[in-house]
């Protein structure tokens, strides 16, 4: 499932949550678990970064198992991404959500929902979409909505992601900065699924 801004697509449908509210594992997409900056020029849809073709989708190193991971802990497993090249007029709204769609088929099954915020202030494309939006990282809008949506607990949540935007969004959308984790070298997918691990979804009720 791919989920836009409602201005663009309606939502889904609220699904109504029975008991607790359950936490998430909120991942960035592009150099968090799938490639982007290493990827050859002909991968972009004419600006360096926006990736919108399914067939320059491939996992990163340990992407795969760091996802399945998450679902085997007991989280709810979402993508939340950055999709401007729309406001760049690189691609259409039906090009990101396929590249999402092949996204979500090649991490695995166990990811619930990708998230995308087709805006971007500096966009030379369609004028629809070339404003500020409250979804784009690092405004927490896509976690706030994944929260309503799907029934999360957000303070028990944990984000995953390359850039400093995707840290500021998980703390923006009430998550404590220990669950707001920043790759590095250090910090890689298998460290940061360690650190989640050592607070499972059962020792919270």
């Amino acid at each position: 499932m791919v989920v836009f801004p409602p201005e663009i697509r309606p939502l889904p449908e609220a699904r109504t949550a029975h008991g607790p509210r359950r936490p998430a594992v909120f991942f960035d997409r592009d150099d968090t678990l799938i490639e982007n900056a290493t990827l050859p020029a002909e991968a972009f849809a004419g600006t360096p970064g926006d990736v919108a073709d399914p067939a320059w989708i491939r996992p990163l190193p340990g992407a795969v198992e760091a996802c399945a991971r998450a679902v085997s802990l007991g989280y709810a497993v979402l993508l939340v991404t950055n999709q401007g090249v729309v406001a760049r007029g690189g691609a259409s709204l039906d090009e990101v959500e396929a590249a999402c769609e092949h996204t979500i088929e090649v991490l695995g099954p166990g990811i619930e929902a990708c998230f995308a915020c087709p805006f971007h202030p500096r966009g030379t494309g369609p004028a629809e979409f070339c404003r500020e939006h409250v979804w784009r990282k690092p405004q927490p809008g896509m976690l706030l909505a994944a929260g309503d949506l799907l029934g999360l607990d957000l303070r028990r949540s944990w984000m995953v992601g390359d850039a400093a935007r995707d840290v500021e969004a998980g703390e923006a959308a009430g998550m404590p900065a220990s669950q707001c984790l920043l790759l590095s070298d250090e910090m890689t997918l298998a460290a940061a699924l360690d650190r989640i691990a050592r607070h499972p979804v059962s020792a919270h009720g």
